[in-house]
């Protein structure tokens, strides 16, 4: 479905990817593991389009993406893919329903369709209850999930989440990563997954392990 070619990257003279390789297939729950300045989170933006490497290709089902314009990779980040961070990052002045509705309302879905699921989505979270209420008045596993459902919003084949559980207690975790076992299986949707616990990472298909910025396959 995606896959990164000999992507490199460097900040000044400090190399921080040396010629990644990666594929991942369709409905495959992957999780990236390493120490602390790996590359981890560089490699993850710019296979989700967020940055450009210095050299190497990311291909979506055998496309180039980085002969594409910023206007036509901004549109297909916003198609095909999600993106879970460790902190939510939802916007403070808006409801949990507003809070998902965006990308649904920046891809041009009338307000109606976005209504429709924005609904489907909170029930699916178990927030249908909680619609209406703002971030600051959310619990912090239910901010998070409101963050994926944000990420689901236009249906995307693959989520790409950078420590999703980070500011999570050892329960929401569980929980969090159960949900995108649930979500995988019920939309046949993607993810790579950021993380420094072993635990969690067992729950992937497999894990793949990330040093001195090389992606080591086993």
């Amino acid at each position: 479905m995606i896959t990164a070619q000999g992507i490199t990257k460097s900040y000044g003279h400090l190399q921080v990817l040396k010629g990644v390789d990666l594929t991942v297939k369709p409905a495959e729950m992957l999780s990236i593991m390493g120490d602390s300045g790996a590359g981890k989170t560089t490699f993850l933006q710019i296979l989700g389009t967020l940055d450009e490497p210095d050299a190497g290709d990311i291909l979506w089902e055998g496309t180039s993406l980085s002969k594409r314009s910023r206007k036509a990779r901004l549109q297909f980040r916003n198609t095909h893919l999600g993106f879970v961070f460790q902190f939510h990052h939802l916007l403070p002045e808006f409801t949990a329903a507003e809070n998902v509705a965006i990308p649904g309302y920046i891809a041009g879905l009338k307000k109606s369709e976005a209504r429709e699921r924005v609904g489907e989505l909170l029930q699916f979270m178990g927030l249908e209850n909680r619609r209406d209420h703002k971030p600051s008045q959310l619990s912090g596993g239910e901010q998070q999930r409101v963050a994926v459902a944000r990420a689901l919003m236009n249906h995307p084949r693959l989520v790409l989440a950078d420590e999703p559980t980070g500011n999570l207690d050892s329960r929401n975790a569980e929980e969090m990563y159960g949900l995108f076992k649930q979500i995988r299986e019920e939309f046949q949707t993607a993810f790579v997954i950021i993380t420094h616990n072993a635990e969690q990472a067992a729950y992937a298909d497999r894990t793949l392990h990330m040093a001195d910025g090389v992606l080591l396959h086993p």
